[in-house]
């Protein structure tokens, strides 16, 4: 019997979703894809979760595709709209749109797809031996998974084309200089300090930081007069939560605060 492609793990209020096929440097396939969205689901149900960590096993974070589980041959063709459809354009869209902070353990390297999972999260560590690679155009394809989207809001329209157009493999100190990603890691510790983050976003207040992740991502969309007028509803609103009452006790009996996300 094969091993599962999603390992699932939780950590108090964390869950842990680990891509295993390291033998394949977790490219994914159609069953992987369906085991990562039964998990999914299943963390959707379980109202006590505050953060999910994604994150691989072995020494890559993701491959993108497995282009064994749709290759061609002579006049064979494969819609690979259909796929992405199916598939990776709605993970990316649940990362994106989550109503928990999502955090990422680049713990090798992420190519293609891979890559732009890790950007999709919000707050993305790699190790100091990962790399980024935008490998579509080596092979006729463009950025997929949102790259294309996500690319030049993180680190500008040259350096996104030059990582589209080029395909050479970026390195983690050099994606955190440039603002790719938040931070770096020696590998053995990674986890812990991608746990230490996870961990203290799940202490936080859940709806504040919704608030925070929605405004942020849709900011680019609006001008300061519609941005801030967005500030000030989202203002309104958590200032009337339960939370934002805890949080001002705990600060004023100078205790830790117990939030419920209401």
């Amino acid at each position: 019997m094969s091993e599962a492609s999603i390992l699932y793990e939780k950590r108090g209020a964390v869950a842990i979703i680990t891509l295993n096929r390291p033998d394949k440097l977790n490219a994914f396939n159609t069953k992987m894809h369906e085991a990562l969205r039964l998990t999914l689901d299943m963390i959707g149900r379980e109202s006590d979760i505050r953060c999910l960590l994604l994150t691989g096993s072995g020494r890559g974070f993701c491959a993108g595709q497995d282009l064994g589980d749709r290759a061609v041959s002579g006049d064979q063709r494969v819609d690979l709209g259909e796929t992405v459809g199916r598939d990776y354009n709605p993970l990316i869209k649940r990362l994106h749109n989550s109503d928990i902070p999502t955090v990422c353990a680049v713990n090798g390297v992420a190519a293609g797809a891979g890559a732009n999972i890790a950007l999709a999260c919000d707050i993305v560590i790699a190790s100091k031996k990962a790399k980024f690679v935008e490998v579509f155009a080596n092979i006729g394809l463009l950025p997929d998974s949102g790259g294309t989207y996500h690319l030049p809001r993180h680190i500008g329209l040259a350096r996104a084309l030059g990582m589209s157009l080029l395909g050479e493999p970026v390195t983690a100190e050099t994606a955190k200089d440039w603002g790719l990603i938040w931070e770096t890691a020696e590998p053995d510790a990674l986890m812990d300090k991608a746990l230490a983050i996870a961990g203290a976003l799940a202490a936080k207040p859940p709806l504040g930081l919704r608030q925070i992740r929605k405004a942020i991502r849709e900011s680019f969309d609006h001008n300061l007069d519609e941005q801030t007028e967005i500030e000030r509803q989202s203002m309104r609103e958590l200032g009337f939560t339960d939370d934002y009452a805890e949080a001002v006790s705990a600060f004023l009996e100078k205790r830790t605060p117990k939030f419920k996300g209401t």
